[in-house]
């Protein structure tokens, strides 16, 4: 059994689709042990709500040899919730549970005692209710590993569809605070992260990166920004120099996503959240996966959010945290 893998699963927000996904997946085999990192009152409750014959457990420790995960069961390392949780129906209290999840997870992961952690979505409104400092998953790994590590972390968020792969310069900030946030020195150093990890984790020998211009039609030629002359292009040179002809750009974003450019990439480097999103939801919602890359561990998440409004109610598509399991297990490997 040396070549298994320990995968660790977070659901998320309790009162949303993370812990119904979850259970569904459970349902399938998988060639990884799966441990889910939760209520065991919580699973329980929402597998019987689904209708859903799981044998659920908890999991009797890291020590204990790693097997297959078994369709229909789920081991669970427990954490307890601050109130019982109604589906549909956020709690601040329960805020401070979901971080545990999360710190747990990545101190096994750490710890070598895990190989990677698939998370579930969480509800960054109710973190920051509960007066968490929660800006992201992606950010909050980051600092996380940062401190256990005494080693300073840059996550780049990736995210990942049969067909496109698409990194960020910068990730949940808004996009007044987005051109203040590019320099050189920060966007040779996210080319460098995707660059190495598209090489030693996705097994591409010669990653070729296509790069967005920040403004309409890449700034054409300064008379729609700046940004383009005085900082993209200078990166772009300087990282070619290092690595020769492997990015392309700066492109205009509303043309760099078309078939005649993707057919020469590997990867797309777009310069903020919502210049590759929509794209990325256009081509693969629901089948998409989050992977935070230049972390000291592997993380892949589904593509989504909480779902309220259909939590319980057996209509939560888990296809997106199926492929970020199989994602996270193909990486583990």
């Amino acid at each position: 059994m040396p070549n298994h893998k320990r995968i660790l699963i977070t659901p998320g927000e309790p009162a949303g689709i993370g812990p119904d996904i979850t259970l569904q997946i459970a349902m399938q085999p998988w060639e990884a042990e799966l441990i889910a990192i939760a209520d065991l009152n919580l699973l329980q409750e929402r597998a019987r709500l689904l209708g859903l014959p799981l044998k659920i457990s908890e999991w009797k420790g890291p020590d204990q040899p790693v097997t297959t995960h078994q369709a229909g069961t789920l081991k669970v390392r427990p954490v307890k919730l601050a109130h019982a949780v109604v589906p549909q129906k956020l709690d601040a209290a329960n805020a401070s549970y979901v971080q545990q999840t999360l710190d747990l997870a990545t101190d096994l992961c750490l710890e070598k005692k895990a190989q990677a952690i698939v998370t579930g979505p969480v509800h960054k409104g109710i973190m920051q209710t509960a007066g968490l400092p929660f800006l992201g998953h992606t950010e909050y790994f980051a600092k996380r590993c940062a401190a256990a590590t005494h080693t300073p972390c840059e996550p780049v968020m990736l995210f990942v569809t049969e067909s496109l792969k698409v990194a960020l310069v910068t990730t949940h900030l808004p996009l007044a605070a987005v051109p203040k946030a590019l320099t050189s020195t920060h966007i040779q150093s996210v080319l460098s992260i995707l660059y190495s990890e598209l090489k030693q984790k996705f097994g591409i020998a010669s990653p070729r990166i296509l790069v967005c211009g920040l403004n309409p039609h890449a700034g054409e030629g300064g008379y729609l920004g700046l940004e383009e002359i005085e900082i993209i292009t200078p990166a772009l040179q300087a990282f070619q120099k290092q690595h020769g002809p492997c990015v392309i750009g700066p492109l205009p974003a509303d043309t760099i996503f078309t078939p005649h450019y993707l057919m020469q990439a590997d990867a797309v480097l777009a310069m903020y959240h919502d210049q590759a999103l929509p794209v990325v939801k256009y081509i693969g919602f629901g089948q998409a996966v989050n992977v935070t890359l230049g972390l000291p561990l592997i993380r892949t998440s589904v593509d989504h959010g909480t779902a309220l409004n259909i939590t319980g109610t057996g209509k939560a598509d888990a296809g997106s945290m199926a492929a970020a399991l199989k994602l996270a297990i193909q990486l583990a490997h």
